[in-house]
């Protein structure tokens, strides 16, 4: 948290302006005041996350989303707080969420010129157990000949322009990359802003952690056998095995990967020929953020940001953390070929 004894604090809304100004002079200040809504959403998201308990926010909604899976109550309601905050900026066009089947098109009167993709809550099924959830989002700026539509977000993710998580936990840390590096800031609830805790976070570029659900171990391809074999029961045998850690929620395991190092994977299996995670608003952002802090993101196949999506809810495998290590499993695919 912020030190309360220092006057000069760099909050993420000042960080981001410094960083207007140096690098991108003839901006408009839009991308600045879109990040603030977001900032918003995840200040109120934060706060409900900490009550939930005590209001009665944990459980279920008795509805399903898209994905058909159960939605929780909060997740009802970061999905609200998230498109009632990005549609009064004045500054979207296009939003498209995890919970929503259909993209939402901002009404002509609110709309600005950028898309945002965003999962409002991540890792919902653990609410009830007090594990750490998150938010995650993605931006795009509209296409020069749009004024909005589907075709300015079904885009490669290296066209992003912006990207970010929020984390909910035993503190709220928002992670953001704006194509010039990464940045973590974290909720001094006291003040309720984002104070500049983790300036340029740089991934090691070998790590020592891989996280998976080896639940799913059974339904693996050959490369992913084999290199997950490779990690516990090294050929040096002066080589110690790697640790295991798996949350089950994308954000953490993806944040702990960010600070740490290793390796955050997500395959595609004889169950989910495609994988299970969203292209759009779950693969996309983390692999830009792992990216932009020197780290690789992959499919197995091929560079995660070059995928083309489909629909807004594609899937795709992928495999992200630090750079050595995702080069060590794509090794193992290029020997299946």
């Amino acid at each position: 948290m912020s030190d309360h004894t220092k006057t000069n604090l760099i909050t993420l809304t000042r960080h981001v302006f410094q960083d207007q100004v140096e690098n991108y002079k003839e901006a408009s200040g839009d991308l600045t005041l879109l990040l603030t809504a977001i900032q918003l959403g995840c200040k109120f998201v934060a706060s409900n996350v900490r009550k939930a308990s005590l209001i009665s926010m944990t459980g279920l909604a008795n509805s399903s989303n898209v994905q058909g899976e159960e939605q929780k109550k909060l997740d009802v309601i970061a999905n609200e707080i998230f498109v009632n905050a990005l549609r009064s900026s004045g500054k979207v066009a296009v939003m498209v969420s995890e919970e929503d089947e259909e993209a939402i098109f901002v009404e002509s009167q609110y709309q600005g010129k950028y898309c945002v993709v965003f999962d409002p809550l991540d890792g919902s099924s653990n609410i009830d157990c007090g594990v750490s959830i998150g938010t995650i989002f993605g931006i795009y700026k509209v296409k020069e000949d749009s004024t909005g539509k589907l075709s300015d977000v079904l885009r490669p993710g290296s066209e992003m322009v912006a990207a970010g998580y929020c984390t909910y936990g035993s503190c709220s840390t928002l992670v953001l990359t704006t194509g010039q590096g990464v940045n973590g800031y974290t909720l001094d609830t006291e003040i309720g802003e984002f104070i500049l805790t983790h300036p340029d976070i740089q991934i090691p570029s070998r790590g020592k952690i891989y996280a998976v659900n080896e639940g799913n171990s059974k339904y693996w391809d050959g490369a992913c056998t084999k290199y997950f074999h490779s990690l516990k029961f090294p050929a040096d045998p002066k080589k110690s095995p790697y640790s295991a850690r798996y949350v089950g929620s994308m954000v953490a395991d993806v944040h702990r990967t960010m600070l740490y190092g290793g390796i955050f994977c997500y395959p595609a299996d004889s169950k989910s020929k495609h994988g299970k995670l969203r292209i759009l608003y779950e693969c996309f952002p983390m692999a830009f953020l792992v990216e932009q802090a020197g780290g690789r993101a992959t499919t197995g196949r091929k560079r995660m940001l070059d995928v083309q999506p489909e629909t807004i809810h594609s899937r795709s495998p992928i495999f992200l953390g630090s750079k050595e290590d995702v080069q060590d499993l794509e090794a193992f695919y290029k020997a299946e070929l």
